[in-house]
């Protein structure tokens, strides 16, 4: 074990972490410069197209120093704050972190988010600043001034921060070298008993062969292709069917070798259910041994489900892709468990499902994967949050406003602790936008020639358009990270569209109290443009609060139905006219309002 290094890179999104990992590649040797390409631990052509880590990718790599070969372990992490999760659990299964940043950028949110993270698994962390070929020299008050920012962050010396590019190569072999020379080799954890092998799952995917494929870092013993394994979070029992490490695409080991204290490697686990494997839970190698003996081993720390915070209904466009769909979302689930899946059914659009996010982000890159990868296209409804609503007879929670009970006693919203990273000139762009997105608790703080600005705000508002503003009022020069810190008591009200004095389903909204008319005299106009006119009139409202707060009509369409008459008595025009109203009176009675689900998918949009 004292030659093995295990560590992440981690940073802000796009400051460069996948291509510092190609350079590690190809300096290790462990990919062939023939196959070789840009980002090549991100597998998905989403996350090449963005530029953007989705899922975090683990590789083995040998390096020699003066004689004696070292294994070093490295995992390349997501770097957006909607994928913290699965960072989260990376630094559980590792001994080091490089904490790299954007020397034309500087310190952002998701830097100091990581870091703290960091810290708190008590990782050794190295600091990095990245893209230096683009300055003519080291001295560069701009360059300089990033290097002491990142240096009172990680509380050590300038000269102790390291340079590198990732696009050319420079300094990356240094910091390889200083990743071997400060982060501690693995130690064996004290476990429960000692006749168990232990193993963190980090990471897992779905293989039609060999069913989830769990990724896994050793704590105690050693795991082999004989055993048995039992997972602790899901009292499952299986047989390996086999095992090796990722090279970092999958690399088989031999019949009657190891994954050893200190390695990473993968655990084709047999299982089919995807529930059965929990990120993050503790695998236990069973042996001859039973259930009984494996029900001692304490589970190893850090374990919890996570917890999807943005809800969004999905229907096909087309009726008869409702199969399409439902295939498309659990092959989705079988990659990604943090995707929480529920069928749902609505009114207009027909059978979808309800489906649980991590974040918008994680909402976006489905949706996107949907289309692409099935072919299927969607309509979905607004992005919305889970609320906790005390009734008389308990406590319900609700993520549709349509389910708000008729007799409830207050509704409680979750809220965030945000960090957002923005110049000082920027600050009263931003201070403009507290009120528009009720934020609370402000709080300062300046980092290098940055400020810190920490508040708390709705979930509910983060979800909407909160993203496009920020960056407007910043002129794309703000960035920033979340966390989920509890529930507070919420003045909010649901708001009901009715087309024809009819509730249409699907477009219920939770709107904050002091905005309602407001918004609702906004969701009005936009659907007024968006419906076609009919024979009748159809008349728009806004219902909150059992009064109709905001109205407007779409005029039935005129016909002259006198116009092929010429000349003699107004008598047969009169009669003609009489028969119109009547047929009008008729329509109005029996209206009934058919949104296509092009207009809903239309109205939808932000």
């Amino acid at each position: 074990m004292q030659n093995i290094r295990n560590f992440v890179i981690i940073a802000h999104i796009d400051h460069g972490k996948s291509t510092l990992a190609d350079r590690f590649l190809e300096i290790t040797g462990t990919v062939d410069k023939r196959k070789m390409k840009a980002q090549f631990l991100d597998q998905l052509d989403l996350e090449r197209e963005r530029g953007i880590t989705i899922k975090m990718a683990p590789v083995r790599m040998r390096y020699a120093i003066g004689g004696t070969e070292y294994l070093l372990n490295l995992i390349d992490t997501p770097g957006h704050s909607d994928f913290s999760y699965e960072v989260s659990r990376s630094l559980h299964a590792v001994e080091g972190a490089i904490l790299l940043v954007d020397a034309t950028q500087g310190i952002q949110a998701q830097t100091l988010a990581n870091f703290r993270l960091a810290k708190a698994a008590g990782l050794t962390v190295i600091g990095a600043v990245n893209k230096v070929d683009l300055f003519e020299d080291k001295n560069d008050p701009r360059l300089r001034s990033v290097v002491d920012g990142l240096a009172k962050l990680i509380s050590v010396k300038q000269e102790e921060i390291l340079f590198v590019s990732g696009k050319t190569g420079k300094g990356a072999e240094e910091l390889l070298k200083k990743v071997i020379e400060l982060v501690p080799p693995p130690r064996q954890t004290e476990a429960s008993d000692v006749s168990h092998a232990r193993a963190l799952v980090f990471d897992s995917f779905y293989d039609d062969h060999k069913g989830v494929v769990a990724s896994v870092r050793v704590f105690d013993g050693v795991i082999n292709s004989e055993d048995d394994i039992f997972l602790i979070a899901t009292q499952t029992r299986s047989k390996i069917k086999e095992i090796g490490y990722f090279a970092p695409e999958l690399r088989l080991l031999a019949k009657g070798a190891v994954i050893g204290t200190g390695e990473f490697g993968y655990v084709a686990t047999g299982v089919r259910d995807p529930e059965k494997i929990k990120i993050g839970d503790t695998l236990v190698q069973v042996g001859a041994g039973n259930q009984k003996q494996v029900s001692l081993v304490k589970p190893l720390p850090g374990y919890k489900e996570p917890s999807p915070v943005v809800f969004v209904s999905f229907y096909p466009s087309e009726s008869d892709e409702y199969e399409l769909l439902e295939h498309g979302l659990e092959k989705l689930h079988l990659n990604d468990s943090a995707l929480l899946i529920e069928p749902d059914q609505n009114e207009v659009l027909g059978r979808g499902f309800k489906v649980g996010f991590l974040g918008r982000l994680h909402f976006e890159i489905t949706s996107e994967r949907l289309r692409r990868e099935f072919h299927v296209e969607t309509v979905n409804t607004f992005p919305s949050v889970l609320y906790k609503i005390k009734t008389p007879s308990g406590w319900k929670e609700i993520v549709k406003p349509e389910d708000l009970p008729a007799e409830y006693e207050e509704i409680l919203e979750p809220i965030i602790a945000i960090d957002i990273i923005l110049p000082q000139e920027n600050l009263s762009d931003i201070m403009a936008l507290q009120k528009t997105f009720r934020m609370s608790g402000v709080t300062t703080e300046t980092i290098g020639d940055r400020l810190q600005f920490s508040t708390k705000m709705p979930l509910a508002e983060l979800v909407s358009d909160f993203d496009d503003q920020l960056k407007s009022a910043t002129h794309g020069l703000a960035s920033f990270s979340y966390e989920l810190v509890g529930y507070e008591k919420a003045d909010v009200v649901r708001t009901d569209i009715l087309v024809s004095h009819e509730i249409l389903p699907g477009l219920s909204r939770f709107f904050p109290r002091d905005s309602v008319e407001r918004e609702a005299r906004a969701m009005v106009a936009k659907l007024k443009k968006l419906l076609p006119r009919q024979q009748f009139n159809q008349p728009i409202q806004a219902q909150a609060d059992g009064r109709i707060i905001a109205r407007d009509d779409i005029a039935a369409l005129r016909k002259d139905v006198t116009d092929y008459l010429y000349g003699g008595d107004r008598t047969r025009k009169m009669k003609l006219w009489k028969k119109q109203q009547r047929g009008k009176k008729r329509l109005n009675a029996r209206a009934e309002v058919h949104i296509a689900p092009e207009t809903f998918k239309e109205l939808l949009k932000k």
